[in-house]
């Protein structure tokens, strides 16, 4: 695992093998945050990164300046690497060891980019579950996203907040928007 960009650019990450996990790829990561970078100036964001696994998207973000970060996971060693990194690297990440429907369904913060990357095997019931938690709960911040990474067994194209979806290998990342926003 590689940090693509900010402060610590280039510095690879070694997770436990024995973790539970598949980290998004770095090319697929470059190519979300290519997008991210020209619409968020990300000093001022908070970010939940969901189904946190190794931190991959949490560490990304806070290589960047993010402003808050909040990585959960239901996985005990996941949480502990994360936390192990964030400190090691004096990053502002709070990893957290949570349920994600459960984490959605009670926190009261909201955030201005929700990235959420569940095991690739959920059917899309739950999937969408997870997209109507984020918009019934009202998560995200106004122009705030929320972006799923999935593969392409899954479509979320029906969901009326969806946006676009990006293709890379065989990860697809779907984007979604609050009514008050549209991608560029």
């Amino acid at each position: 695992m590689r940090i693509i960009s900010g402060k610590h650019k280039g510095r690879r990450i070694s997770p436990p093998k024995h973790l539970p996990v598949r980290p998004t790829t770095d090319m697929a990561k470059e190519s979300l945050f290519n997008i991210l970078a020209n619409r968020f100036y990300f000093g001022d964001l908070k970010i939940f990164d969901l189904f946190s696994g190794t931190g991959n998207i949490a560490i990304e973000f806070a290589s960047r300046d993010a402003g808050e970060i909040v990585a959960v996971d239901n996985f005990p060693a996941c949480v502990g690497f994360i936390a192990k990194t964030a400190r090691e690297l004096d990053l502002p990440i709070h990893a957290l060891r949570s349920d994600v429907f459960k984490f959605l369904e009670s926190t009261p913060e909201r955030a201005d980019i929700i990235f959420i990357d569940p095991p690739y095997g959920l059917d899309d019931d739950r999937f969408m579950a997870l997209v109507a938690l984020v918009f019934d709960r009202g998560l995200l911040r106004p122009g705030g996203l929320l972006i799923v990474e999935h593969s392409a067994n899954t479509d979320l194209s029906t969901h009326p907040r969806f946006s676009e979806i990006r293709k890379y290998g065989g990860s697809r990342f779907s984007f979604f928007v609050p009514s008050d926003t549209e991608m560029p």
